[in-house]
């Protein structure tokens, strides 16, 4: 049965790192240009992408999408983890973390299912060429977009309210670096049971199965690969396809690390670590992966950055 509590909303104390204060003075900096790098790389991206005919094809626009979803997904976050780090004051109002907590788990969900999308994508490219572009066809890519953005959200309508129900009385300690399901779970005073079943359900729709739908993709992209008897036939293929898996093995790995481990005061402690690697470096690096790797995407910013000359000069 639920505790009914008195207290009014109060606000939440998000601990963070609080007993390392060095630490959280390094990490302030850290994220600051892990961040500055993260805004300038994704828009570049959404630009470039929009911009080069070249580019208008599913692949790219798959990427934009999460270039768009990295953006909001980290601002969502970062700036009131900033101001927390720099100073004493670690505290986030309870409108603040609910609607943290709602974009949070809004956006995080979204980029678990369009990781799937982009993998069926490549699936298509690579396993059934022919027939790609009428497979991916535009609207298709369009509805597919929209579909992992409503998912993301009709599982934060579901999963936020009820946790955000859970009455804290006097608990209003969070450790954490940010309002997550987990932490608040863990400093409620009722029954928790419910929430807890809730939370697996919702990893394991959004976490474990499209993990196995990704690998399954490229399980079948691998197989297609190695009948190619061409190597630089077998080399174009792979180059299309590592970039995302690096993505889906950077993002997956740490957040299955959060929401899936067993709960304890080392997994908590770690998990604030887990959590500042994909909702800061993660998306940071994501731009990064797909330009340093990607041909297309080079080329692109070649040919704006000498049409930008180009214009200036005129």
């Amino acid at each position: 049965m639920i505790s009914v509590c008195n207290d009014s909303h109060s606000d939440f104390i998000l601990l963070g790192f609080s007993d390392k204060p060095y630490l959280e003075k390094a990490l302030f900096w850290v994220i600051l240009i892990f961040y500055c790098l993260m805004i300038s790389g994704n828009m570049t991206i959404i630009f470039v992408s929009w911009k080069d005919p070249k580019l208008q094809i599913p692949m790219y626009f798959f990427l934009s999408n999460l270039s768009l979803l990295d953006l909001c997904f980290t601002s969502s976050c970062v700036p009131q983890m900033l101001g927390n780090f720099w100073g004493p004051e670690k505290t986030i109002s309870y409108i603040g973390c609910t609607i943290q907590l709602c974009v949070f788990m809004w956006l995080g969900a979204t980029e678990c299912v369009l990781l799937v999308m982009m993998a069926i994508d490549r699936y298509v490219a690579v396993c059934h060429a022919l027939q790609y572009t009428s497979i991916m066809h535009p609207q298709i890519c369009v509805n597919l977009a929209i579909l992992a953005w409503a998912t993301g959200l009709f599982q934060s309508l579901i999963q936020a309210p009820a946790t955000l129900q859970l009455p804290f009385c006097s608990h209003w300690t969070v450790d954490d670096i940010l309002c997550e399901v987990p932490a608040l779970i863990q400093i409620s005073s009722a029954d928790t049971t419910y929430n807890e079943i809730q939370m697996s359900i919702a990893s394991f729709i959004l976490l474990v199965a499209p993990l196995i739908i990704i690998l399954s993709s490229y399980g079948a992209i691998v197989r297609a690969v190695l009948r190619i008897k061409s190597t630089a036939g077998q080399k174009k293929a792979f180059s299309t396809c590592t970039s995302h898996f690096l993505v889906v093995s950077l993002f997956y790995g740490t957040v299955t690390g959060v929401y899936l481990q067993p709960r304890n005061h080392y997994s908590y402690e770690w998990g604030k670590f887990l959590t500042l690697f994909y909702t800061v470096v993660t998306p940071t690096l994501n731009p990064l992966i797909y330009t340093l790797r990607n041909k297309e995407v080079k080329g692109a910013l070649m040919r704006l950055g000498k049409r930008t000359w180009d214009f200036q000069n005129s």
